[in-house]
């Protein structure tokens, strides 16, 4: 007999890992996932979640919970009666909830646990120049990401690759490590493996006030840091007093003596600001109040002169 799940998460990111049990044959009996939120033109647009507008779809109940430990909902979860839960990209779950299915909750997290744990494991992955990252299913316990794994699998980083690449690949590998996961539990042909904590990194919230660039690093440093950052929340500097956004970069070392911060152009084709040891050229900027853009075509509407001030 299938197992029952009951599958919990909101961003696009979860998408792939529901679509891959339904589609797999799983009794999915719930779908938790936040509550509708306003936004849009003037804020005025009842915005669903990319897996709400899924589970409507297919058919699926579906759960939005304000309150994860009120009583009305924890009722109405122990009475679809699921053997497990399986949590991709939810937000943190009381004991009441995790606990419930006599089998368990797994999760799937995006990095190679004990390293990067936190909310932005991907973004810290990029930020800090790893080669590879990758996912990883294991069982919820009390502390946050700290339950025995029962699946990692490794992927690659390439050295321009954004955060936002990054996790457009992930979610299809994550997928397939969430239906391998649960095929497991439903064999019962699984070893569960403790994290070593020695091993322990962390992967904290980003704030828009921590992306502010530091171009007293080294050229790479600060280009892992505007890919880690990118396409969201975006690292950025000033120009002109104004914010700049740079979403794609190339880092390159080559001897100065200029501060470091300090920009650069040809007028047509290039824009590049000082580090510590070279330069970072900016491919692709937004400048605040306008659209995001290739610097070729910024260039083609401003002039950044020797002071730094467009005119």
């Amino acid at each position: 007999m299938s197992l029952k799940i009951v599958f919990m998460g909101t961003p696009e990111f979860a998408v792939p890992s529901l679509d891959i049990l339904v589609r797999n044959g799983y009794e999915i009996v719930g779908v938790i996932t936040a509550t509708d939120k306003y936004g849009g033109r003037g804020n005025k647009k009842l915005i669903e979640s990319a897996v709400k507008k899924y589970a409507k779809e297919k058919g699926l109940r579906i759960l939005q919970p304000k309150n994860l430990k009120a009583p009305e909902f924890v009722e109405e979860l122990r009475s679809l009666q699921a053997d497990l839960q399986v949590v991709v990209a939810f937000r943190m779950l009381p004991v009441v909830v995790w606990d419930m299915p006599p089998i368990g909750t797994i999760n799937l997290h995006g990095s190679l646990l004990p390293k990067y744990r936190g909310a932005a494991p991907i973004n810290w992955a990029v930020i800090k120049g790893e080669p590879e990252t990758g996912v990883t299913t294991f069982f919820l316990k009390h502390e946050i990401d700290t339950g025995d794994m029962l699946m990692q699998e490794k992927l690659p980083i390439g050295p321009d690759e954004t955060a936002g690449e990054v996790h457009d690949r992930m979610m299809y590998l994550g997928a397939e490590v969430v239906l391998q996961s649960v095929q497991r539990i439903e064999s019962g042909q699984y070893e569960l493996q403790p994290q070593d904590t020695s091993l322990v990194t962390k992967a904290p919230k980003i704030f828009t006030e921590t992306c502010e660039i530091d171009f007293n690093q080294t050229s790479v440093a600060v280009h892992n840091f505007i890919r880690g950052l990118s396409p969201y929340p975006t690292a950025w500097t000033s120009l002109d007093e104004q914010k700049l956004k740079i979403y794609r970069s190339k880092s390159t070392q080559e001897a100065h003596d200029h501060l470091p911060g300090r920009v650069f152009t040809d007028q047509k084709h290039w824009i590049k600001f000082s580090t510590a040891d070279g330069y970072i050229e900016v491919l692709e900027l937004q400048l605040q109040g306008r659209k995001r853009m290739t610097t070729k075509a910024f260039l083609n509407g401003y002039t950044i002169n020797d002071n730094g001030l467009i005119v």
